[in-house]
C-alpha cells in the first residue's frame, strides 16, 4: 500500500488550494476513486474530503430550472420529486446507472468525473495511454466489445460510462466550478468532456485545482422524455448503448427532438445535424433512419465493437417510436 495524507476541507478555497497540488485528489462519495486507488490505477499522496461544504442542496433557479449542488447523492438525485416530474430523463438515468448502494454514495460531481470502464486501463500491467501516455494503446488489438465507435482516436477508443452524463447532455446542464482563487466558472456540458485526440491523459476541461461545485438544468423542455440503456444483463452494468432522448410532437410532426448517446464515445455524444434531420419530419421509419444516419455519420467499430453501429441505430428507432407513439 502507497502512503497517502487525508484532510477534511473546511472551506472551498482550502479544497482548490490543496487540490492543484501535484499528487492530491478530491474525494467525496469515493465510489471510482477507491477502487483506482486499490489497483495503483491512481496513486494519490492527498486526499482532501470535501464532504462538510454544503454543497448537497437541490434548489430551484429564478428562471424555472434546478441548480443541484456537486454533492448531491445520486439516490437522492433520482428521487427527487421535481427531477421525477420536470427531468424524468434524468431520473431514469441515474436509477438504470448503478446499484443502489452505490447509488448512496456516488455524488453529482463525482458521476461526471469518473474515469472508463476500460479494462486495459484498470490492469496497470498492461499498456494504456491515458494511464501512461505514450505506452500504447491495447484496446485497439485487444478485447474492445464495451470500447468506442465515435470520437476515438489511435490514441484511445475507451468510453465514458457515465449513465447520468448522458441525460444531463440531452438537457443542455452547465456545470459551475471554482478554482484556488475562488473565481468561478460556467462550463456548458457539451465542452466538459474531451475527446482523446493525441492527449487521451486529458479528460475534461477542469484546470488544477478547479472543483466542482454544481449542476445547473435549465427550465425543462417539452416533450417526451426517455432514457433507454442496453447492457448485457438487466442488472447493474454499464451500457453497450444508451439513449436519452427528449421528443415534441405536435399535430402528427415532431416540433424538436434532443438525443445523446451513451457507450459509444468518450463522452455523451449528441449530434445536432441529427436532431435537425427530424424537425418538421412525420415520426416514421424513413426520418428515423435519417436521424440515425447523421448521428452515426463517422462510426467506425474495432472488430469486437462493430456490432454497436446496428445496434445505436435500432435502438434510436426504438426510442423514437415509443416517444413519438399516440
Amino acid at each position: 500500500m502507497k502512503a497517502f495524507t487525508y484532510d477534511r476541507a473546511s472551506s472551498l478555497t482550502q479544497a482548490a488550494t490543496a487540490a492543484a497540488r501535484p499528487g492530491a485528489k478530491i474525494i467525496a462519495g469515493g465510489t471510482n476513486l477507491l477502487d483506482l486507488t486499490k489497483l495503483q490505477v491512481e496513486t494519490p499522496t492527498q486526499l482532501i474530503d470535501i464532504n462538510r461544504l454544503g454543497l448537497d442542496n437541490i434548489e430551484d433557479t429564478r428562471d424555472g430550472g434546478l441548480r443541484i449542488g456537486a454533492l448531491v447523492r445520486n439516490s437522492d438525485l433520482a428521487a427527487d420529486q421535481r427531477v421525477r416530474q420536470h427531468y424524468g430523463v434524468l431520473s431514469r438515468a441515474l436509477l438504470a446507472g448503478a446499484s443502489a448502494q452505490l447509488r448512496n454514495k456516488a455524488t453529482t460531481g463525482g458521476n461526471l468525473l469518473q474515469r472508463t470502464r476500460c479494462s486495459y486501463f484498470y490492469d496497470i500491467t498492461m499498456p494504456c495511454n491515458k494511464r501512461s501516455p505514450g505506452s500504447g494503446c491495447a484496446a485497439l488489438g485487444g478485447f474492445n466489445r464495451m470500447h468506442a465507435i465515435l470520437g476515438a482516436s489511435d490514441q484511445c477508443i475507451a468510453t465514458n460510462p457515465s449513465d447520468m452524463a448522458v441525460a444531463m447532455r440531452a438537457l443542455d446542464a452547465t456545470i459551475e466550478t471554482t478554482d484556488p482563487a475562488g473565481k468561478p466558472r460556467t462550463i456548458p456540458i457539451a465542452d466538459f468532456h474531451r475527446l482523446p485526440g493525441q492527449t487521451p491523459q486529458i479528460e475534461n476541461a477542469l484546470q488544477p485545482g478547479e472543483i466542482i461545485t454544481a449542476v445547473t438544468l435549465p427550465p425543462p423542455p417539452p416533450g417526451v422524455q426517455i432514457y433507454r440503456k442496453v447492457r448485457d444483463r438487466a442488472s447493474y452494468a454499464f451500457a453497450l448503448v444508451s439513449v436519452a432522448a427528449i421528443i415534441n410532437t405536435v399535430g402528427g410532426r415532431i416540433r424538436s427532438a434532443r438525443f445523446a448517446f451513451g457507450g459509444l464515445a468518450p463522452k455523451p455524444w449528441r449530434t445536432p445535424a441529427a436532431e435537425d434531420r427530424l424537425a418538421g419530419a412525420a415520426p416514421d421509419a424513413a426520418s428515423f433512419d435519417a436521424a440515425a444516419t447523421a448521428a452515426l455519420d463517422g462510426a467506425r467499430g474495432h472488430g469486437g465493437n462493430d456490432f454497436k453501429i446496428p445496434l445505436a441505430r435500432r435502438t434510436l428507432h426504438a426510442v423514437l417510436a415509443q416517444a413519438t407513439r399516440t
